[in-house]
């Protein structure tokens, strides 16, 4: 283990003026070829050792003091330290020449020390100091390798990050990491070495993970290519080697790194494709100085939305949800990042008209982000009068709120599950946009639709289902082995949110080209090897049928759906056709009297007149379907 005390600054700044002697010495002795060095120092160089050595050993310490070498922590000595003592030697020496030339030219006509010494003595002080630090710091580094086992690690990135990753790792306490080597995307940086470590190119790393018994790579590297990210960890999990990854420099504790900020890699990491990025030059315009209701925000999409629009310089944001103490936890998380200036925290049922009229009443809301709404498809299979209740009601009672009071903007966030849809809750949502696109065709409130698919670690989502399953020592479930979904980043689902709240002229459903689906169960497959675990030996994988009202497979539009390309080429519009206002008002007012009286199949029945194309799946709601 590191002691706890450090040599004092004075003992590092007497032993640096020692040195400096001792090569002034050897600088003396290579003068005179070690050769009756007694009488040539004494006697030939009695005038230069009487006044230049003591002249030498003086500016040798002032500049010490001043360039502060002796104020570094020997055993953490890096570059910058080495600099530091190279120019600190370096202008001591510059001094030295420049009186001892003033000395010969315009004084006595000797020098204050003699050339070849000085240039010795400046090479050997500078090779003493050096080295001596780097003998300091590697026998600390050796000494603080703990016993026992190594885990042996490649670091992916072989930039400044993955430098500091490696020198954090052997300054560790408790390190158990034997560093082996970097691995890179350049090819022209194969085989080159940093710290005597070899760099790899991921071309040659399936041989060299068994040539050199990896146990871990650690991502460190800022913005890979998340294809080539993708590929390493593939190759990765195929040789049981685990993955772990360093945090981005602005995620690091009060700007250090340290081995505990090292994390299991992000299952955002699986996506399979580069995140889509947004511009948000006109999204912050039209967010700008503008008061702002946002529905559901306690929840994992409502509350990355309200982080999102508070970054965007709003005068106002209302967050409302019925969930109180989520909508505690993230008023706190606000708190603590100093973004609670410009918020008011309501707790609220988007059903209760009465309550929501007030907020519209009290705050005069120019935007609504309308992500309030229940969507897990099996509670809701088993629960439709209070699926149709809150998703397609509160969304009809916020949204006639916003004509109302003239709001500018409404954006509803919407769901893949509504495209023919199989389950209560995809129609509950496509009924709410029905809604909404007729309400756009009669009003001057804008009415915007955003669809995509499942959240990656969203609250209920199949990731923290697969973490806790793991965590309990499984198995993992899993509804059928050829299951597919598309997904994306909480992130990615709120930026599209906030792009179509910016680019809609209202009526418009936006949704996302999400690359290729995946399937579920190569999912469960990556998340155990990400463990460090293996496949039906530590975790197993259970099939367990297909749910009530569940898909095999998820859409983003109909098959009487087209699409029109936006200046993103990642953003669609679907091509909707639009129901009639006072059509689907009348259909509304008859969900309401079997909601009051709680008649499920009439519910059903009335919903799959309202949507077509709503065909049950799996569901004892099949039994209504034509």
């Amino acid at each position: 283990m590191i002691p706890n005390w450090y040599l004092p600054k004075k003992l590092i700044l007497l032993f640096d003026i020692l040195l400096t002697i001792t090569s002034l010495l050897l600088a003396y002795l290579i003068r005179f070829d070690f050769i009756d060095f007694y009488d040539l120092f004494w006697i030939k160089e009695y005038d230069s050792v009487l006044t230049g050595v003591p002249s030498l050993i003086l500016i040798r310490y002032l500049t010490f003091l001043i360039g502060k070498t002796h104020k570094s922590i020997i055993r953490h000595f890096s570059n910058d330290d080495a600099l530091r003592i190279f120019y600190t030697i370096s202008i001591g020496t510059i001094i030295i020449s420049s009186i001892s030339i003033i000395k010969f030219k315009f004084h006595d006509g000797s020098v204050l020390l003699p050339k070849s010494v000085i240039i010795i003595e400046y090479l050997g002080t500078l090779f003493l100091l050096t080295s001596s630090r780097l003998f300091v710091k590697q026998s600390f580094t050796n000494r603080n390798k703990k016993g026992g086992e190594k885990i042996n690690v490649l670091i992916y990135g072989s930039g400044k990050m993955g430098i500091i990753t490696k020198t954090t790792l052997e300054r560790d306490e408790g390190n158990s990491y034997n560093i082996e080597g970097f691995i890179d995307d350049d090819p022209q940086k194969e085989g080159l070495l940093i710290d005597r470590k070899s760099i790899i190119h991921p071309k040659n790393l399936n041989a060299q993970l068994t040539k050199l018994k990896i146990n871990t790579v650690i991502i460190a590297i800022k913005d890979p290519s998340t294809v080539n990210k993708k590929k390493l960890i593939d190759t990765c999990l195929k040789n049981q080697v685990k993955v772990k990854t360093v945090p981005s420099v602005e995620d690091w504790f009060d700007g250090n790194f340290s081995p505990q900020q090292i994390k299991d890699v992000n299952i955002n990491d699986l996506l399979g494709r580069n995140p889509i990025e947004l511009p948000k030059k006109n999204i912050q315009k039209d967010i700008q100085n503008k008061t702002i209701l946002v529905t559901g925000a306690a929840g994992s999409i409502g509350s990355e939305i309200v982080r999102q629009l508070l970054n965007l310089q709003p005068k106002k944001v209302i967050l409302l949800d019925q969930a109180e103490s989520a909508l505690y936890d993230l008023n706190q998380d606000l708190i603590i990042k100093n973004k609670s200036k410009n918020i008011e925290i309501i707790v609220g049922d988007i059903t209760r008209k009465e309550r929501v009229t007030n907020i519209f009443k009290s705050y005069h809301p120019e935007i609504i982000f309308h992500a309030a709404a229940y969507k897990h498809v099996p509670l809701m299979e088993n629960n439709p009068t209070e699926s149709i209740r809150t998703n397609l009601l509160g969304t009809k009672i916020i949204a006639d709120l916003a004509v109302a009071y003239n709001i500018q903007k409404f954006i509803l966030v919407s769901t893949d599950k509504a495209v023919n849809p199989t389950n209560v809750m995809g129609a509950s949502k496509r009924s709410a946009e029905m809604y909404c696109q007729a309400l756009n065709q009669e009003h001057k409130t804008k009415f915007i639709i955003t669809r995509f698919g499942n959240v990656l670690g969203s609250n209920g989502s199949v990731i923290p289902l697969f973490k806790k399953q793991i965590n309990g020592g499984g198995p993992i479930t899993v509804t059928h082995p050829n299951v597919t979904r598309f997904f994306m980043t909480i992130k990615e689902a709120c930026q599209l949110v906030l792009e179509a709240s910016s680019m809609g002229d209202g009526g418009e459903i936006f949704v996302f080209d999400m690359g290729e689906s995946i399937k579920i169960i190569d999912l469960a497959h990556k998340m155990i090897q990400l463990a460090g675990l293996e496949i039906d030996k530590d975790i197993k994988i259970k099939i367990i049928g297909l749910r009530p009202g569940e898909k095999m497979f998820e859409e983003t539009l109909n098959i009487n759906e087209s699409t029109s390309k936006t200046h993103h080429p990642k953003i669609l519009i679907g091509k909707v056709s639009v129901v009639n206002l006072s059509e689907i008002n009348k259909s509304i007012e008859k969900l309401i009297m079997f909601i009051k009286t709680q008649q499920n199949d009439e519910i059903i029945k009335q919903m799959k007149e309202i949507i077509p194309e709503y065909v049950s799946n799996n569901s004892e709601f099949s039994k209504f379907d034509n």
